[in-house]
């Protein structure tokens, strides 16, 4: 993780039911913008509820994002907008010692992160959350047109059934 968005908040001062906001400025946008190849950030917030076990933290909330990628053909500009709920476990790292103690984790923990035992980022696991919701290939309206005219098929052009929607040929 970089700290283009750190926002560490240390462990014995979390309490359960905290609600923490996020709103990163001109220079945390242009970090995470650099970070993940983004032609712009212009909006990048988050709202958290954090609950605490011991050292386990869960933060759960909602991201909002707005935000400029590149077309995948075109290189032409391609707005986003993002906001999706996010559920993050923050754990103590593994020990290093060799013991390999196992961590239990029920089917939705998906998003874990791990700290040093004295405090979470929250703000570094936003911006990997929010790198998980960009379109890997993002597309201009213009994009299949060009497409189309490097001579590239569609997938229903290039499918396995495409010869099946060809018109069949008559022999007279």
């Amino acid at each position: 993780m970089t700290d283009d968005f750190a926002h560490r908040l240390p462990l014995n001062q979390i309490r359960d039911g905290e609600r923490v906001d996020l709103s990163a400025d001109e220079s945390e946008r242009a970090g995470v913008a650099e970070r993940l190849g983004l032609r712009g950030l212009e909006r990048l917030e988050a709202h958290a509820v954090l609950d605490r076990k011991g050292e386990i933290v869960r933060a759960r909330g909602r991201l909002k994002a707005s935000l400029c990628q590149s077309c995948v053909v075109t290189d032409e500009p391609v707005d986003a907008r993002i906001d999706e709920a996010f559920d993050i476990y923050f754990l103590p790292e593994p020990a290093a010692d060799g013991s390999e103690e196992e961590v239990e984790l029920v089917e939705a923990d998906c998003d874990v992160v791990f700290h040093d035992g004295s405090a979470i980022d929250l703000g570094s696991a936003i911006a990997d959350t929010l790198a998980l919701g960009l379109d890997p290939y993002p597309r201009s309206a213009g994009a299949e047109a060009a497409l189309k005219e490097a001579g590239v098929l569609s997938e229903a052009e290039a499918g396995p059934f495409a010869a099946l929607a060809k018109p069949k040929r008559s022999d007279s």
